[in-house]
C-alpha cells in the first residue's frame, strides 16, 4: 500500500456513503430524520450523550439487553428494551454505547445492525478529544509517519480501517481488519523458553496465565497491578506458578505516588483518588532483564514507555502495547518508542471487539 493511498485515506476516510451522499457521522446525526437511540448505558453512553448534547443532537431513547431492563432511568430517559423501542419507532439509528469482546454479544450487535442503522461512535476511554476529520488532517504527518513504519500488509490494512472506523463509526471497518488472538504468535511474536516477562496491568492474572500457556518455560514473571481487589485475585489465580514477583503499584513515568481511582476491575485508572505507590519499568530492575513487556494500563501506556527508556535502550525487549485508550494513542505510542530507539519492527493488530478495543501495537 503506497503513501498515495494513505493520503487518499486521510483525505476521505472521514466520509462514507448513505443513499449516494458523502457525509460525516456527527454531521449526519445532526441532520438525521430517524430517531436516534443508544444501546447500552454506563461511562461509554454518558460520554456519547455529552457529545450529542454539545453538538445539539437529540436522542430519543436508551435500551439495554432484555435481561438488564429493570425499570431504570438513564439520563432522564426510561430504560427500554430493543423490542420496545423498535415497536415505538420502527426504523431507528442505533448508537452502540458500550464495549465488548464476547462473541455472543457481538453476534447480537450484528443482528441489530442487520435490522437498523447502527454505529459505534468512537469516544476515548480516557482523555479528551474525538478522532474527527479535522483531527486526522491536523495529525496527518504523524499518521503518515507511523503508517510508513508498519511492517506488513495486515498492519497497514488495520491502520487504515481503524481510522475509517473512528471517523465514520461504522463497525464494518473493524470487522474488515480483525484477526485471531493467536495470529501474532504464529507470525512474528516468537516467545522463547527463557523469557523474563513483565505484565503491566496484570488484572486478575489472565494475561499471566495466557503467557505461561504459550511458552515451554520462562526465567521470571513480574506482574504489576495497582487495584487492590484485582491484585488479590491475581495472586490467588497464579499462586501455583514459580518465579513470579508481584508488585501492587501503578506504572508511571516517575517513582513516587499517584492519584488512583480503584474500581475493583479493568476500569481502575490513574486520576482522582487516593494516593498509591508508583513505579517505573526502569525502577523494577530485575536480576534477569525484561525480554517481553505487555502494557494494558488504562491510558498510562505513554507514561509507562517514558519510564522504560533505559530498559528499552539497553535490552530492546519485545513489547505488546495497547493503543485504544486515548485518542492520540494510534500515533503517539509508536512515536514515543521511536524517540527511544528506532530499530523495532512495528505491527498493529485488532482482535474481535466493539468499539476499537483489543487494538495492540507490537514492537519486535
Amino acid at each position: 500500500m503506497s503513501f498515495v493511498h494513505l493520503i487518499y485515506v486521510l483525505n476521505y476516510i472521514n466520509t462514507f456513503y448513505i443513499m449516494g451522499k458523502v457525509i460525516y457521522l456527527w454531521d449526519y446525526l445532526k441532520g438525521a430524520k430517524k430517531p436516534i437511540v443508544l444501546y447500552g448505558m454506563g461511562n461509554g453512553a454518558a460520554k456519547i450523550i455529552k457529545v450529542l448534547e454539545d453538538r445539539g443532537i437529540e436522542y430519543k431513547g436508551v435500551f439495554a439487553t432484555d435481561g438488564f431492563v429493570r425499570e431504570k432511568y438513564f439520563h432522564g430517559l426510561k430504560l427500554s428494551s430493543y423490542g420496545g423501542l423498535k415497536e415505538k419507532f420502527g426504523d431507528m439509528i442505533v448508537l452502540l454505547s458500550f464495549g465488548s469482546a464476547r462473541p455472543e454479544v457481538l453476534e447480537n450487535i450484528k443482528r441489530i445492525a442487520a435490522e437498523q442503522e447502527l454505529y459505534a461512535p468512537d469516544v476515548p476511554v480516557y482523555g479528551e478529544g474525538l478522532f474527527t476529520k479535522e483531527y486526522a488532517i491536523r495529525h496527518k504527518k504523524e499518521l503518515e509517519y507511523v503508517y510508513g513504519r508498519l511492517e506488513d500488509e495486515l498492519s497497514r490494512r488495520t491502520f487504515e480501517n481503524v481510522i475509517k472506523y473512528k471517523i465514520s463509526g461504522k463497525p464494518e471497518y473493524l470487522f474488515n481488519c480483525e484477526t485471531d488472538v493467536n495470529e501474532p504468535y504464529c507470525s512474528f511474536l516468537k516467545l522463547g523458553k527463557n523469557e523474563s516477562y513483565l505484565d503491566l496491568g496484570a488484572y486478575n492474572g489472565d494475561t499471566v496465565s495466557d503467557f505461561v500457556s504459550r511458552v515451554s518455560g520462562y526465567s521470571l514473571i513480574t506482574a504489576v497491578e495497582p487495584d487492590k481487589k484485582s491484585f488479590l485475585k491475581l495472586k490467588s489465580n497464579t499462586e501455583k506458578l514459580n518465579d513470579i514477583n508481584y508488585v501492587n503499584a501503578c506504572i508511571s513515568d516517575r517513582v513516587g505516588f499517584e492519584g488512583f481511582s480503584m474500581r475493583g476491575g479493568r476500569n481502575s485508572s490513574l486520576g482522582n483518588g487516593g494516593q498509591i505507590p508508583a513505579v517505573t519499568v526502569d525502577s523494577l530492575n530485575p536480576d534477569t532483564p525484561f525480554t517481553y513487556i505487555k502494557a494494558d494500563v488504562e491510558g498510562a501506556e505513554k507514561a509507562a514507555l517514558s519510564g522504560a527508556e533505559k530498559t528499552i535502550r539497553a535490552n530492546k525487549p519485545k513489547m505488546l502495547i495497547s493503543c485504544y485508550h486515548r485518542t492520540e494513542d494510534l500515533f503517539a505510542l509508536p512515536l514515543a518508542v521511536d524517540g527511544i530507539r528506532t530499530n523495532y519492527k512495528l505491527y498493529l493488530r485488532h482482535f474481535p471487539s466493539l468499539p476499537a478495543w483489543e487494538l495492540n501495537y507490537y514492537f519486535i
